[in-house]
C-alpha cells in the first residue's frame, strides 16, 4: 500500500501523525511524507521518505490576511474560530496544492493520511479519487466544518473540482483519534473516530533527565510548559498585526511564563518549567521552581501531580494517557477551546484569569483533589486497541 502523508503547520503536527507513519512503515508499506521545515526534523531517522516542500500554511494564511485578501474577525482574538478557519482554508491553500498534487501523481497513492489543519490534501485525494482520513488534529477539531465549507468549495472552484456542498466531506472516509468516543474534542456533527491507544512515547530514546533526583522526593511534581507554536508564527503575526490595525490589543511574550513561574513559586511543589524558546525572567522562580529549556514531557508526566499546559491537544493526550489533571492556560487558536472542554469533562480547570494568583489557586486546589475521573480517563484511554486499527482501516480503505 502507498500512502501519502500531507502535513502542515508547526512541529506539534508533525509528532501527531508520527506514530502512525511508524507504524505503517513498521507494516510494510510505502509512504511518502510532504511537509514543510519544520515538521519535515520530526521524521528523521524514520525509514520514509520525507519532502520538506511547504511554506506554512498558517504564516502564508497571516501574511494574506495582513495584506487585506482575508478578513480581520471584528473582535481580533488569537482564539477566534474563524481567524483560524481562515488562516486553514484561505487562499494559501490552492498554492498547497499546487505543491502537492505533481508529488501525488508521481508517487500515486492508494489512501492519504492528512493533518486535520491540512486540507490542500483533501482537494489532491478528491482530485486523484483516493480515500483520505486525518490524523489526530486540535486545531483541525476545532473548526467547525460549516465553518470551512464555503471556504473549501471556493478553493475547489479554484482548482476545477466541482462544489461539495458537504461539511462533512473532510471525514467520508473515517478520522483518527486517540481517546474513547466520550471524551472527544470534536467539535460536532464530526463522526466518532477510529480510536486507537496513544503510544507512550513518541520520540525516540528520551531517557528522565539527570536533574529528576535534585528534586525534592516529599513534593507533588508540577510540570509546566506552554507550547512550542507561540514564540515563533504567532507572535510575528500579533506584532506585524498591530502595525496595520492599532485596535489589536498589544501582546508581551514574556508575559506567559512570567505569570506562571511567579505563581508556581507560591504553590508547595517542586515545579518544573520548560521555556521551550519563550523569554522568561528566570529571577521571579522560588527556589521550589527548576526552569529548562526542555523536558521529556510522557516521561516526566507518568510522575507528576500536576500539569500546568496551553492545551495543546498533544499535550492534552498526553496528560489523560497519564492520568494527570490540567491546568490550561491557552495561548491561541484551538487551545481555548480544549481548555473548556479539559473542564466540561472534569479532567482539570481552564485558567482564564491571566493574574498569578488564579493560577496559584487551581494549581492548588487540583492538588488538593482526590483521583477521580483523570484516573478513570487513563483506564478507558489505555483500553483502547493498538495503533494496528489505525493501520487496518487505512488498508481496507485502499
Amino acid at each position: 500500500m502507498r500512502v501519502l502523508c500531507s502535513i502542515t503547520g508547526s512541529a506539534s503536527h508533525g509528532r501527531a501523525a508520527l506514530p502512525l507513519v511508524r507504524a505503517l512503515a513498521a507494516a510494510g508499506h510505502d509512504l511518502l511524507v510532504v511537509t514543510g521545515e519544520k515538521p519535515a526534523a520530526v521524521f528523521d531517522g524514520e525509514g520514509v521518505r520525507v519532502a520538506g516542500v511547504y511554506t506554512d500554511i498558517t504564516e502564508q494564511g497571516m501574511r494574506l490576511l495582513l495584506e487585506g485578501k482575508l478578513p480581520i474577525p471584528r473582535e481580533f482574538s488569537r482564539f477566534a474560530p474563524d481567524l483560524w478557519a481562515a488562516l486553514a482554508c484561505g487562499p494559501q491553500v490552492l498554492g498547497a496544492y499546487e505543491q502537492l498534487l505533481p508529488l501525488a501523481e508521481e508517487f500515486r497513492p492508494d489512501v492519504i493520511l492528512r493533518d486535520g489543519y491540512e486540507f490542500a490534501a483533501l482537494l489532491v485525494a478528491e482530485k486523484l479519487g483516493v480515500p483520505q482520513v486525518p490524523a489526530p488534529s486540535g486545531s483541525g477539531q476545532f473548526l467547525d466544518p460549516s465553518w470551512a465549507l464555503p471556504m473549501l468549495d471556493d478553493r475547489r472552484r479554484e482548482a476545477g473540482l466541482p462544489a461539495s456542498g458537504d461539511p462533512l466531506a473532510a471525514y467520508r472516509h473515517g478520522r483518527f483519534d486517540c481517546v474513547p468516543p466520550k471524551y472527544s474534542f470534536a467539535r460536532e456533527p464530526a463522526p466518532e473516530a477510529v480510536a486507537y491507544q496513544q503510544p507512550r512515547n513518541v520520540a525516540r530514546d528520551e531517557e528522565l533527565p539527570s536533574w529528576l533526583d535534585s528534586l525534592p522526593p516529599d513534593k507533588p511534581l508540577v510540570l509546566a510548559s506552554l507550547g512550542t507554536g507561540l514564540p515563533g508564527t504567532v507572535l510575528g503575526f500579533l506584532a506585524k498585526a498591530r502595525e496595520f490595525n492599532s485596535s489589536i490589543p498589544v501582546y508581551d511574550p514574556a508575559e506567559p511564563l512570567n505569570a506562571l513561574v511567579t505563581a508556581l513559586s507560591t504553590v508547595d511543589c517542586a515545579a518544573v518549567v520548560s521555556t521551550v524558546g519563550m523569554p522568561l525572567d528566570t529571577s521571579l522562580a522560588g527556589p521550589n521552581v527548576l526552569v529548562v529549556d526542555r523536558f521529556p514531557q510522557p516521561l516526566l508526566l507518568e510522575r507528576a501531580a500536576l500539569f500546568v499546559t496551553h492545551g495543546g491537544y498533544n499535550s492534552v493526550r498526553e496528560a489523560m494517557r497519564a492520568g494527570v489533571p490540567m491546568a490550561v492556560r491557552p495561548m491561541f487558536a484551538d487551545q481555548k477551546y480544549n481548555g473548556e472542554r479539559v473542564e466540561e469533562l472534569g479532567l482539570g480547570t481552564h485558567v482564564s484569569d491571566r493574574a498569578p494568583e488564579a493560577m496559584a489557586a487551581a494549581c492548588r486546589a487540583l492538588l488538593a483533589e482526590k483521583p477521580g475521573v483523570c484516573a478513570r480517563a487513563r483506564e478507558e484511554l489505555l483500553a483502547l486497541p493498538g495503533i494496528e486499527v489505525a493501520v487496518r482501516h487505512l488498508e481496507s480503505l485502499a
